[in-house]
C-alpha cells in the first residue's frame, strides 16, 4: 500500500512584527524586576513618585540648579569662573546696571549698552507682539472660512515654524543683504539698492517683520482652534437677527475667542522678551547697538566680551526673570478673568 509522503513543515516566516513584539516582552520583563521589589518597599501609592523621579532629576539639574547658581552669581564679582572663588559682593552688580542719570537717555547711564537693549527690547515687543495678534488672527479667520484649497493653506501657513531660528535668520539675510534677492529686485525695476540691515531704522524694521513670519504659525494654530470650537448656531441666530459679517465678529466672535487671544498675547510676549537667536543671526544686534536685545546684551556681558563679567550678566538675567514672571502673573489673571467673564 502506497502512502503518500508526509508534507515537510513549512519553515516560520520571520516577520518584524513578531520580532518587535519579543523585544518588548523581554523589555517589559527587566522593568518588572526592577519595579517589583520597589513596589513591595514603598507601597503602590507612593509608586508615582518614582515614575516622576527621572523628570524630577532633569528639571533639577538643568533648571533649577542653574537658576539657583545665576542668582549666585548676581550677588558676586570678579572674572573668576568657579563660585568659590568669586567674592561676594551684594546688591553692586544691580547698582551697576541701574546706576543712571537719565533712563530715556541710556548715555547718561553707566551701563549704557544694557538700557539700549532694555528701550530697543521695549520696541521690538510692542510691535512684534501687535503685529503678530493682528496678523495671527487676521490669518486664521481666513483659514476658518471656506476657501479653496484650505487644506493646503492650513498646512503651508505653519511650515515657517518647523524651520530652525537659524535657518530663518540666514534665508533673510540673504533676502535682505545689499546684494540679495530684495535689492536684485529693486535694482531691475530702477530703484537704488537700500542697505535694509545696515540702517538702523530698517534693521529694527525688519527684525520684526521676520520673527513675526517665523512665528505667526503656531499663534495662528491656537486662535484657529478658538475659531473652531464656536458654535455655528450662535452664527445662524445672529443672522437671522439681521447681524452682518462685522458685527457678527464684534459680538460673537471675539468675545467668545478672547480666552485664545489672551493666552496667545502672553505667549508672544514672552517669546518675543527672550528673543536671541534669530535676531543674532540676522544683524548681530547692529548696527552698532540699534537692534541688540536684552538676552543678547546679557550673551554678550557674559561670554562674547573680553573681560567675561558673570556677575552683570546675571543680574540682568535675574531683572529680565522678574519681567517675565510679572508677565505669567498677569496671563493667569487675565486668563482667570476672561473664564469667570465667559461664565
Amino acid at each position: 500500500m502506497n502512502r503518500s509522503a508526509a508534507p515537510a513543515p513549512r519553515p516560520r516566516r520571520y516577520t518584524p512584527g513578531r520580532a518587535a513584539f519579543g523585544v518588548f516582552a523581554v523589555v517589559m520583563t527587566v522593568i518588572g524586576w526592577v519595579i517589583e521589589p520597589i513596589q513591595r518597599l514603598i507601597g503602590v501609592r507612593r509608586m508615582p513618585w518614582v515614575f516622576l523621579l527621572p523628570n524630577l532629576a532633569i528639571f533639577g539639574v538643568f533648571i533649577l540648579f542653574p537658576m539657583v547658581m545665576n542668582f549666585y552669581y548676581a550677588f558676586t564679582g570678579g572674572t573668576a569662573l568657579y563660585p568659590l572663588e568669586r567674592p561676594f559682593v551684594g546688591t553692586q552688580n544691580f547698582e551697576q546696571i541701574y546706576a543712571c542719570g537719565n533712563y530715556l537717555n541710556p548715555a547718561t547711564c553707566n551701563e549704557d549698552l544694557f538700557w539700549r537693549a532694555v528701550w530697543n527690547s521695549f520696541t521690538f515687543v510692542a510691535f512684534h507682539v501687535a503685529g503678530l495678534v493682528f496678523f495671527a488672527l487676521i490669518t486664521a479667520l481666513v483659514l476658518n472660512a471656506r476657501i479653496v484649497a484650505r487644506g493646503f493653506f492650513r498646512s503651508v501657513y505653519f511650515y515657517p515654524v518647523l524651520l530652525s531660528p537659524v535657518v530663518v535668520g540666514l534665508i533673510w539675510k540673504w533676502i535682505l543683504q545689499r546684494d540679495g534677492v530684495l535689492n536684485g529686485i529693486l535694482v531691475s525695476l530702477g530703484f537704488d539698492r537700500t542697505l535694509f540691515l545696515l540702517n538702523a531704522d530698517w534693521s529694527m524694521f525688519w527684525i520684526i517683520v521676520v520673527t513675526i513670519w517665523a512665528n505667526m504659525g503656531f499663534h495662528t494654530l491656537i486662535l484657529l482652534a478658538g475659531l473652531q470650537s464656536i458654535p455655528k448656531e450662535l452664527y445662524d441666530a445672529g443672522s437671522i437677527d439681521g447681524t452682518g459679517p462685522l458685527q457678527s465678529f464684534w459680538h460673537i466672535t471675539l468675545p467668545l475667542l478672547m480666552p485664545n487671544v489672551v493666552v496667545v498675547l502672553v505667549l508672544a510676549m514672552i517669546r518675543a522678551v527672550q528673543m536671541f537667536d534669530l535676531v543674532y543671526v540676522l544683524t548681530g544686534g547692529g548696527p552698532g547697538s540699534a537692534t541688540l536685545l536684552m538676552v543678547q546684551y546679557i550673551y554678550e556681558v557674559g561670554f562674547a566680551s573680553q573681560i567675561q563679567r558673570f556677575g552683570l550678566a546675571a543680574s540682568a538675567s535675574v531683572t529680565l526673570g522678574v519681567v517675565l514672571l510679572i508677565i505669567t502673573l498677569i496671563q493667569l489673571r487675565l486668563t482667570r478673568g476672561s473664564e469667570s467673564h465667559l461664565a
